[in-house]
């Protein structure tokens, strides 16, 4: 049997019962922590949570090898990973190998920031659109995508969840300034005015799930400098406000009153 389970989204007490009860019983436990990690938590402490030795894969083990799959062929095998397993990662690809296979599944879902982000950020889940991820640049990649996304999102009067990139294996994490930075010299490379620059109201937040969160709301020139603290950091773009939106920016992200006047 393979079961595939989330960790949820900061330390070890956000696993769930049922994904505790799995990970106590099964035969073996690998971990992969290349596309997130959980920062509120030591990989002892799940270990010692858990009562068994886990296994840490690197990506190729992961993506190449696969050999977890194999072994559940006789035994029962557990891939643990933060957040919810299926979204935002290739995993469902190892459903994939256990059906052609034959072997038996499980998943055991965990909190995921694709809906943990837009509840703390106050906004109506309903009215979000595409979510987009803003990578690390590098020589001669620098994707005009992410800003792109969004303005075809403020056309539709949707919000948009930004996911930043992370580098795990590298010990990178982007964080809100940098993601906001490189909107701005987007903006700056574009021939044409764009829908988004220094005034375009913006949300940054951190290390949701912790009991330090931040979820601070204003305009992007004064988020650009403002300090997230550690990781893991997401910005969300909104749209057009309802009124009982724009109160929660107001009153619970410290934005500026005056949004309660434009809505």
């Amino acid at each position: 049997m393979f079961y595939l389970v989330g960790l949820g989204l900061f330390d070890h007490k956000d696993i769930s019962i049922k994904g505790l009860e799995c990970l106590k019983n099964v035969d073996k436990i690998y971990a992969e922590f290349f596309t997130s990690r959980l920062f509120g938590s030591s990989f002892e402490a799940i270990e010692e949570l858990v009562g068994q030795k886990i296994e840490i894969l690197v990506r190729n083990e992961v993506e190449e090898e696969s050999k977890f799959i194999e072994e559940a062929k006789t035994s029962d095998v557990a891939l643990i990973t933060g957040g919810d397993p299926l979204i935002a990662t290739t995993h469902s690809d190892f459903l994939v190998q256990c059906s052609k296979k034959q072997i038996d599944y499980e998943v055991i879902h965990g909190s995921s920031i694709l809906s943990s982000a837009p509840a703390i950020s106050g906004l109506q889940g309903y009215k979000f659109g595409k979510v987009t991820t803003i990578p690390f640049p590098d020589y001669n990649f620098y994707p005009k995508s992410p800003y792109e996304a969004i303005e075809e999102n403020l056309k539709m009067d949707l919000h948009t969840l930004v996911l930043l990139d992370i580098q795990a294996h590298k010990d990178r994490y982007m964080t809100v300034n940098q993601g906001l930075e490189y909107l701005m010299n987007i903006k700056n490379d574009l021939d044409r005015d764009g829908l988004i620059g220094e005034d375009t109201l913006a949300m940054g937040i951190a290390r949701v799930g912790s009991s330090d969160v931040i979820v601070k709301a204003g305009k992007i020139s004064e988020l650009i400098d403002y300090d997230f603290g550690g990781p893991l950091h997401c910005i969300i773009i909104p749209s057009k406000l309802h009124i009982v939106e724009a109160e929660y920016l107001v009153e619970i992200a410290g934005a500026d009153p005056e949004i309660l006047n434009e809505n």
